[in-house]
């Protein structure tokens, strides 16, 4: 038996006369509110959970008259929580009830932790019953809820039906809904000139309830939504609408609109209601919060509006400043005070935002021809980006050289063939990382592609990229394409104009290779890195953690 006591120990006890084992101090300053011991893949593990949100868990070793061994704490949500047996599919699992409720379970003897798409969850139990075999029933608030576990995953899937195209998306934590523009085509009213309606939608974010809706003009189409609040007006959170007018006649766009809307709950009723409407010259490509103001990319301009009032009491966006000589503004990513253009043709230029002046400034370009489809900033230096024809580079800033010629160029420094067409990067993980993991500090980035691929870049420190190019080398001398083909050939930088051996990028799937081959190979494998084949097993698995 496992005892969590006021004096924040841990104490092991036999059955049935509780005669003390082993004690343990927690170290921390908050009361164990649940334990548990139990046997996960043939490995006897005791958890204790806290009641500010974090658990502890241990491997008891029953060689060493069950003593505590590889203790690790993991945070799982802020509530206290309950831990929970539970079986499906012949496996035993633990279901951590909290705030964030939780199911943790063993993979290649590891523990894993994935999220129950359930909100707030005092309390679990299995429920088997005729209508019901094989069930659980959680308790929520003032609900009780009877259901199943689906199998046991990193990454769960669900999707909603909306019936129209999506082609924008944008969260809102303060309103707790989704803003999405969409595309309705209507070929049976040919009274119309253009068959597609363009709407933007209010949906809950747990429910995925249509709650309200906006149509756009005739011919007006979105292209750019974000979630942000401006200087002086903090108290509200706006979502704003870039959007271009396409009719048939023009080639490129030549006038479009920022829109902003006020999400509004009022006697239950929730409503999406338009505050202000900027014309602008042109498609509204991007759009960015930017230290209490509106960065936008709008045809071959970088643009900066304040949010300012009207004397009556309305308020309205307002020019501040621009910068010019771009071919099309696509993609804008900002950092303080710097802001990273993705460019059509000119690949990536960094500009400076001056308060005190209040303009905008070109620093440094990168002088490749590039056609850009994503940008981010991955540091203060260093920024990450996609071209049409599938790769992936890094250029970097020379802030440092003595010369203003040296200054004013963006030095590439990494480049990679990826194989799919990249046009979006965001900062963040699918997958719940763990404070005692090795890949706890690094930082990743989630891309997708038009083919529906989801990936991962992560930022890796010096020493583990150069682990990782060493055990890259080796895994090509001991893996042979298919067919023969060269992966160095295949992941090189190829584009219309150049072909250049990829530099800077590890490839993740690679290495991760590595722990699908036989043991013979590994063993090989692990012989030309001049380390021992289960430490090398070991920070492999911990990097395919990331994703």
């Amino acid at each position: 038996a496992c005892l969590g006591s006021w004096d924040m120990n841990i104490t092991i006890c036999s059955l049935p006369g509780l005669q003390t084992i082993c004690s343990i101090p927690l170290g921390v300053d908050v009361i164990p509110r649940s334990s548990l011991i139990c046997r996960l893949e043939g490995v006897l593990y005791c958890m204790v959970a806290l009641g500010d949100g974090y658990l502890f868990t241990f491997v008891v070793d029953e060689a060493n008259n069950y003593q505590l061994t590889d203790r690790k704490k993991v945070s799982l949500g802020t509530q206290p929580m309950t831990l929970k047996l539970f079986t499906t599919n012949g496996s035993n699992h633990v279901f951590a009830a909290s705030d964030r409720p939780t199911v943790i379970y063993s993979s290649n003897k590891k523990l894993l932790y994935s999220n129950v798409n359930l909100r707030e969850v005092s309390h679990m139990c299995s429920f088997n019953s005729e209508a019901f075999p094989d069930c659980l029933a959680f308790i929520q608030d003032e609900t009780m809820v009877i259901g199943t576990i689906d199998q046991i995953q990193k990454l769960h899937i669900r999707t909603i039906p909306l019936g129209e195209q999506p082609r924008r998306i944008c969260h809102q934590k303060q309103s707790r809904t989704f803003a999405i523009c969409t595309i309705s085509s209507d070929f049976e009213d040919t009274s119309r000139d253009d068959n597609e309606i363009n709407y933007v939608r209010l949906i809950d974010d747990q429910t995925f309830e249509t709650l309200a809706r906006f149509q756009l003009d005739v011919y007006e189409h979105s292209c750019s939504i974000v979630s942000c609040a401006f200087d002086k007006d903090e108290k509200h959170c706006y979502y704003l609408v870039g959007t271009a007018y396409a009719p048939p006649d023009e080639v490129e766009p030549t006038r479009g609109r920022i829109l902003v809307f006020l999400v509004v709950n009022q006697n239950g009723n929730t409503t999406l209601d338009l505050i202000s409407s900027k014309e602008v010259k042109g498609a509204v490509y991007n759009l960015n919060a930017f230290n209490g103001k509106l960065l936008a990319g709008i045809n071959s301009k970088v643009q900066i509006y304040r949010w300012q009032q009207r004397e009556e009491g309305s308020w309205e966006l307002a020019n501040e400043c621009s910068h010019p000589n771009h071919i099309l503004a696509l993609y804008v990513e900002s950092r303080g005070d710097f802001i990273v253009v993705g460019d059509l043709m000119k690949s990536i230029s960094l500009l400076v935002y001056k308060p005190e002046e209040g303009t905008i400034e070109l620093l440094a370009s990168d002088f490749n021809t590039n056609w850009m489809t994503a940008v981010h900033i991955l540091d203060d230096d260093t920024y990450l980006g996609a071209e049409n024809s599938c790769n992936l580079f890094t250029v970097r800033r020379n802030s440092d050289c003595a010369t203003e010629e040296y200054r004013q160029k963006l030095e590439v420094v990494g480049q990679f063939h990826v194989g799919e067409f990249v046009n979006r990067f965001r900062k963040g993980s699918l997958v719940m990382q763990l404070p005692e993991s090795g890949s706890a500090s690094i930082e990743t980035l989630i891309f997708g592609t038009i083919n529906g691929v989801i990936g991962v870049v992560a930022s890796l420190p010096p020493e583990k990229y150069q682990m990782l190019h060493k055990l890259e080398q080796c895994l090509n001398q001991v893996i042979k394409g298919v067919g023969g083909l060269s992966h160095q050939k295949w992941r090189s930088f190829c584009s219309e104009r150049k072909e250049e051996e990829a530099s800077g990028f590890i490839d993740g799937d690679l290495i991760e290779s590595y722990l699908d081959l036989k043991k013979e190979r590994m063993d090989e494998v692990a012989r030309l890195m001049s380390m021992d084949a289960e430490e090398l097993s070991k920070q492999v698995e911990e990097l395919a953690r990331l994703h």
